[in-house]
């Protein structure tokens, strides 16, 4: 018999399956389950983003892009860019088209890692960062945040990680899977310690669009000295509905793009041409439906905070993505033992904050990318578990 561990590659060996996927299957084979678990938008795709794929495919546009994506996209990206953020990236070396944000990811720790080099990675944070950095034999370095700063990195916090080997900042905010924002404020202390270190920063924007309140998303390479030491990933999955499409991209120095494309010459080669399409015209004309979709996240989003705390879960108000991150020490139980006892019990999935980093235990992760009808029967369900846990 084959000895099949023989033959894997060690670093993918050991790398654990993601925390949410494994809620999320368990509440995919039950009945009435109220999935609050997965990051996946309730929206379809706007029709008009949707009727652009569809007349490319009834065109005939079926054909492979250039490895950087069609050069109408990157100009519409590069637009987008300069018109929301005044930051300029010329679309023909500054900026690549990936498959989905995760790709981009990949890519630029790949380009940047060399083994050994220290990777800073603010946590709670999404699941993908450590692995891809141990899958580029970096050395991942958790940078806990906490709900006292409102889990928004601190400079000082920065500061007392980073060592002679320390390179690269993973900077992912509006944060999944807290909420948490960076303002302009908080956002020029870093700045401050990125440049006085030499380091490189991966900032993931991928919900720069959902933010709430009246102060809009401030991309940290609009700060000055930033943009050269900046690799912006964003995407279309999150502000515009576009989770299937697959698509992704990333802005920044011409250098490291150019190796980024190389990687993705021959990795992936190019992103999906129809979804390409499609994207043109949701730069082009899409900011209402990110408005529409937003006030109706921001709803949810209220109802879930005041209703938790009303309830006993301390949650800080988030400002950014769609999740909220309830504290839930107080009912004794550990972050899985919640999630598994609220699934079985109640039918309602959610997802324990250890799967975004050790410091997530004792915190679960509640998407409200949710019809309100089904976050209002939650909160329901949410209250009849508490109310049995203290009998």
């Amino acid at each position: 018999m084959i000895n099949y561990s023989d033959f894997l590659n060690k670093e993918v060996a050991a790398i654990k399956p993601s925390g949410i996927r494994r809620f999320f299957d368990i509440a995919s084979e039950m009945d009435d389950v109220i999935s609050l678990s997965i990051g996946e938008p309730d929206f379809s795709t706007p029709y008009h983003i949707r009727e652009a794929g569809i007349d490319a495919l009834e065109q005939g546009k079926t054909w492979y892009s250039p490895n950087r994506g069609f050069m109408e996209l990157r100009n519409e990206i590069s637009h987008w860019f300069s018109r929301k953020y005044q930051v300029d990236y010329d679309p023909s070396t500054e900026v690549l088209v990936s498959v989905g944000g995760s790709e981009a990811i990949d890519l630029c720790l790949r380009t940047l890692v060399n083994p050994g080099d220290e990777v800073l990675i603010v946590v709670p944070s999404f699941v993908c960062y450590i692995p891809m950095t141990e899958l580029a034999m970096g050395i991942p370095v958790p940078v806990q945040t906490t709900a006292e700063d409102n889990f928004r990195l601190t400079a000082e916090n920065l500061r007392r990680h980073i060592t002679p080997k320390s390179k690269v900042l993973v900077f992912p905010f509006p944060n999944n899977p807290t909420g948490a924002v960076m303002r302009r404020e908080h956002l020029e202390e870093i700045a401050a310690v990125v440049k006085e270190h030499n380091l490189m920063v991966l900032s993931d924007e991928l919900y720069s669009e959902l933010t709430y309140g009246d102060e809009p998303h401030t991309t940290i390479a609009s700060l000055p000295g930033m943009k050269e030491r900046t690799i912006v990933i964003n995407g279309f999955s999150k502000a515009y509905a576009m989770t299937g499409w697959r698509l992704g991209f990333a802005v920044g120095p011409e250098p490291i793009i150019t190796h980024m494309t190389k990687v993705h010459q021959y990795a992936i080669m190019s992103a999906p041409t129809m979804a390409q399409y499609a994207a043109v015209e949701a730069l082009r004309n899409g900011d209402k439906d990110i408005v529409y979709m937003r006030d109706q996240y921001d709803l949810r989003r209220r109802l879930l905070v005041d209703t938790l705390n009303q309830l006993g879960l301390t949650c800080f108000e988030p400002e950014g993505a769609f999740y909220v991150f309830p504290d839930i020490r107080s009912t004794g139980l550990t972050s899985e033992e919640f999630c598994e006892k609220l699934l079985y019990s109640q039918h309602v999935a959610v997802i324990p904050g250890n799967a975004f980093g050790d410091c997530g235990e004792g915190f679960v992760r509640i998407a409200y990318a949710n019809s309100l009808e089904n976050v209002k029967e939650a909160l329901r369900r949410i209250k009849v578990f508490l109310d049995t846990l203290e009998k």
